[in-house]
């Protein structure tokens, strides 16, 4: 099997101010002329696919998708192939920094892929090129992180609420119910779930069990047998084995073995196929 050159050591963090908006950079390069097969899956985030040269199918309808590209909140997978060489660098944003790019709700672009040329004109061009030219990946991030800090200093949005409750799921691992939520925030569930489908593009119960999904990824992912996996699945708070199948398959379409059993894992949520 050829497989993608990966530089999973190119992922790389923004700076202290734009971490409130940008979770990471992660850096792909594929040198083969082959098609590949890739899926993208949730983990709960937004983000920017930027490159300078690739030739991506949707699996679904055939189209080719934008040179460049944002996607919004998955609320499962979406298949790719790609034909020849390219270099990308995903920006993976935090959950509600799409919608402010794009001044909508995060609901109204949920699974959808929406081409950089319709939001931000001309202003990825630099960047593409830059890709285009074989240009060293972390001096394009570099002048990412000052193109995007420019752009966090003109958002005006108060994100103090979401990411508080984003970040009381997260430290509990997606492990968490509506009431223990509206214990700690003192919204109704209503007032939640309105304020995640405007933030976040999904409703918490959602989100959480995305988070919760990759945390139990986090742990398989260090090498596990099959005994292991049951307690680990356990103690990431799954019921039964037919709880963890049915979420497996229907985040990533996989079966937990399936899962697994896959060679190259591109990034924490795409993998080729």
């Amino acid at each position: 099997m050829i497989s993608f050159y990966v530089h999973l050591n190119m992922q790389i963090s923004p700076p202290k101010p734009l971490k409130s908006f940008i979770r990471h950079y992660i850096f792909l390069e594929n040198t083969e002329k082959d098609i590949k097969n890739v899926r993208l899956f949730s983990d709960g985030s937004t983000g920017l696919i930027l490159s300078g040269e690739m030739n991506l199918y949707s699996h679904l309808s055939k189209e080719q998708m934008p040179l460049s590209f944002f996607y919004g909140p998955l609320s499962s997978y979406k298949d790719f192939y790609s034909k020849g060489r390219f270099s990308l660098i995903a920006v993976v944003f935090q959950p509600y920094f799409l919608n402010t790019l794009l001044k909508s709700s995060a609901k109204e672009v949920q699974n959808q892929i929406i081409s950089v040329e319709d939001i931000l004109k001309n202003k990825m061009q630099p960047f593409q090129e830059s890709l285009f030219n074989g240009a060293d990946p972390l001096s394009i991030i570099n002048h990412l992180n000052a193109f995007f800090t420019g752009f966090a200093e003109e958002i005006k949005s108060d994100y103090g609420f979401i990411t508080a409750v984003q970040q009381y799921i997260l430290l509990n691992k997606g492990a968490v119910s509506l009431k223990e939520l509206e214990k700690f925030t003192g919204y109704s569930e209503r007032q939640l779930e309105r304020k995640f489908d405007h933030e976040i593009g999904m409703s918490p119960k959602k989100y959480s069990n995305i988070i919760r999904l990759h945390y139990f990824l986090s742990l398989i992912n260090k090498g596990i047998d099959h005994q292991s996996m049951t307690k680990l699945s356990y103690d990431a708070g799954y019921s039964d084995q037919s709880h963890l199948i049915r979420e497996f398959k229907n985040n990533i379409g996989l079966t937990p073995k399936q899962y697994l059993n896959t060679e190259n894992k591109l990034a924490v949520n795409f993998i080729e196929l």
